[in-house]
């Protein structure tokens, strides 16, 4: 018999993985200047942000699908708003990075994403410095270096964009655990949209009127209208997978889906776009930091389940297991293999949790980037 919710889960994983490739192709085609040729990278996420901004606004005011928070403006102005000129700045420098390196190679950069992420928790003291984390970072790390060293049309500016763009989007995750879990908020990706698309494109703004408004004016942009309506769909339907998908896993499937991501859109990029070669190089590179990037996620994953365990379960477990081995020793006979029972309860309670749902608000307050991480 089929398990229906168990196909469903895996749907939803589907049209995760679909979604965020997809939008990330779609904006590099959008993007460059070989094909669409749109050159304005903050044009197009303010037209992502005012897109989302506005179907948030009708879902939350008009239809009433999700309700708003209590927002205050102490909150607003200490919580969304910096959270909002960091997520607008990781956007602007990852979107203006297509226009420079290969989507291939900034799949292999957003590695070092774990790596922005340990370091910005270590700064802004909410995470400690481990020697096991920190290995693995020193993995990752090398393994991005040599990706880049065997990268054929490598480029400085890119490569500056794209990590400036990393580290921008680390400390809007640590300021969203910091800020919003201080405050008890825990915001979906319906109302983070509702909160931080409109903040996040009047700071766009500045730079936008900066550095393209001008240029709009003197060259002849195309506009097509269709374009850019189901590009910033996409983006807005990445946003609920997300929302579908944490809802529906655990930690480790949804991590295993965003590797299984990487390799897809590393795999696509090569076909759809000629120009985005791939060494031996590349791929050794690459290989070493996904095994870095796997260690730590297991870490991560390991220790998100420590803590769900409450205090006393530890001892209440253990003294559960000491009593079913009293018992067996007074029922059987000492000779015979009773471990092989006490080991095997055990194993069976160790797999109760195979499968830990994710508690942390920072993901649940994720917002899909239309370039996306995460």
């Amino acid at each position: 018999m089929i398990n229906k919710p168990l196909v469903l889960t895996y749907l939803y994983l589907l049209i995760y993985i679909l979604l965020s490739s997809g939008v990330i192709l779609y904006n590099k085609w959008v993007l460059s200047p070989k094909y669409f040729n749109f050159p304005l990278p903050i044009t197009l996420t303010m037209i992502h942000m005012g897109f989302s901004g506005l179907v948030a606004f009708f879902l939350v005011r008009v239809f009433k699908v999700v309700s708003p928070v209590k927002m205050t403006f102490e909150i607003y102005a200490t919580c969304v708003i910096p959270i909002s000129a960091f997520f607008a700045s990781s956007l602007w420098f990852g979107n203006t990075a297509y226009l420079h390196i290969s989507v291939a190679f900034i799949q292999m950069l957003k590695a070092l994403m774990p790596v922005a992420t340990f370091i910005m928790a270590v700064l802004c003291g909410i995470d400690k410095a481990r020697l096991d984390v920190f290995l693995n970072m020193v993995l990752v790390s090398v393994g991005v270096v040599i990706s880049s060293y065997g990268e054929i049309h490598f480029n400085i500016v890119g490569t500056l964009y794209q990590v400036t763009g990393i580290f921008a989007e680390a400390l809007r995750l640590v300021l969203t655990q910091v800020l919003l879990q201080k405050k008890g908020l825990t915001l979906n990706p319906i109302t983070s949209l509702y909160y931080i698309a409109p903040c996040s494109f009047v700071f766009l703004f500045v730079p936008w009127y900066l550095l393209e408004q001008p240029v709009m004016e003197v060259s002849q942009i195309q506009f097509n209208f269709w374009i850019f309506f189901s590009n910033a769909l996409c983006a807005l339907a990445l946003n609920f997978s997300i929302f579908l998908v944490i809802g529906r896993t655990g930690a480790v499937t949804i991590r295993v889906a965003g590797v299984l991501k990487d390799w897809i859109l590393i795999a696509l990029s090569t076909v759809i776009f000629p120009e985005s070669m791939i060494t031996g190089l590349n791929i050794i590179g690459y290989a070493i930091a996904l095994c870095g990037v796997v260690m730590y996620n297991y870490i991560k994953v390991k220790d998100t389940r420590a803590s769900q365990l409450p205090p006393e379960s530890l001892p209440e477990r253990m003294a559960k297991d000491w009593k079913l081995e009293k018992k067996s020793s007074d029922i059987y006979n000492p000779n015979n293999s009773n471990d092989s029972n006490g080991g095997n309860n055990s194993t069976s309670e160790s797999k109760l949790d195979e499968e830990a749902p994710l508690i942390a608000s920072s993901r649940l307050s994720h917002i899909g980037r239309t370039q996306v991480s995460k």
